[in-house]
C-alpha cells in the first residue's frame, strides 16, 4: 500500500517530530522562510521530487495559526469519537531500495500476510518501511539480507488513532504530542495512513500514553 502525503501532512509531521521547532513555532518564534529552507530537502525527499519554496512558507505558516485557535480546538478536541487500538510488542523495519533490489516487495508482503495482519507498510521516497508484531519468523523473511539486524529497532508500541470521517483530522499528531509531550512521554514517529494516525512509541511509555488520550476522549465525550 503505498502511502501519499499532502505537504501540509509532511510538514506537520516534521515540526511535530522537532520539539524545540514545535515549541518555537507555538511561542511565534519562528521564520517561516528560514525553516521552509530547512525543511524542504527533507519534503523533497519524501515526496521524491522537487517542492516549490514558497509552498512549503504557506504549509507552515498555515500550520503555525493553527496554534491561535489551540483553546478552542481543546474545547471540541480533534479526538471526539475517535477510537484507539494500541499494540505492543513491536519493531520498525526499515531498508533502503538498494536492499529492496535483492527481494521482491510483493513476496514480502504476501509472507507477511501469512504470518500475521498486524503490520504497517509505508513506503517513502528511497527507503521501505514496516511495523510489525516482533516475531522471529518475521525476522527470518530478511535472513538474506546483509547486516539486516540493523534494520530492526525493537521495544516499540503503536497507537493506531481512529477519527470518523466528518472530523477534522490535520490538527491529531500535533494535539496528541502535545498532550503527551505535557505529560512526559514523547513520540518516536508518526504517520498518515489513508484512514488512521498512527503513533509510535517506545514500549515503556504505551500504556500509559493510551490512558492519557482515552481519558481525554472520556473527558470531552
Amino acid at each position: 500500500m503505498k502511502i501519499t502525503m499532502s505537504i501540509p501532512e509532511i510538514v506537520r509531521e516534521i515540526v511535530t517530530r522537532n520539539r524545540s521547532i514545535y515549541d518555537c513555532m507555538k511561542m511565534d518564534l519562528v521564520n517561516y522562510t528560514a525553516l521552509a529552507v530547512k525543511i524542504q530537502p527533507e519534503i523533497e525527499k519524501v515526496l521524491g521530487g522537487s517542492v516549490n519554496l514558497n509552498t512549503v512558507v504557506v504549509a507552515i505558516k498555515r500550520y503555525a495559526d493553527s496554534f491561535e485557535i489551540k483553546e478552542d480546538i481543546k474545547e471540541e478536541s480533534v479526538l471526539k469519537n475517535a477510537r484507539l487500538v494500541l499494540t505492543d510488542g513491536m519493531m520498525d523495519i526499515k531498508f533502503s531500495k538498494k536492499d529492496s533490489a535483492e527481494m521482491d516487495p510483493t513476496l514480502i508482503l504476501d509472507k507477511f500476510s501469512k504470518i500475521t495482519s498486524n503490520y504497517e507498510f509505508f513506503r517513502l521516497s528511497d527507503s521501505f518501511r514496516f511495523f510489525t508484531e516482533d516475531m522471529e519468523s518475521i525476522r527470518q523473511i530478511f535472513e538474506n539480507i546483509p547486516n539486516r539486524e540493523n534494520m530492526f529497532s525493537t521495544g516499540l508500541a503503536k497507537i493506531r488513532i481512529s477519527i470518523p470521517v466528518n472530523q477534522n483530522q490535520s490538527d491529531v499528531v500535533s494535539y496528541v504530542a502535545e498532550i503527551l509531550h505535557d505529560n512526559g512521554i514523547e513520540l518516536v514517529n508518526a504517520f498518515f495512513s489513508q484512514d488512521s494516525i498512527i503513533i509510535i512509541l517506545n514500549e515503556r511509555d504505551a500504556s500509559r500514553a493510551y490512558e492519557i488520550l482515552h481519558s481525554d476522549i472520556v473527558r470531552i465525550g
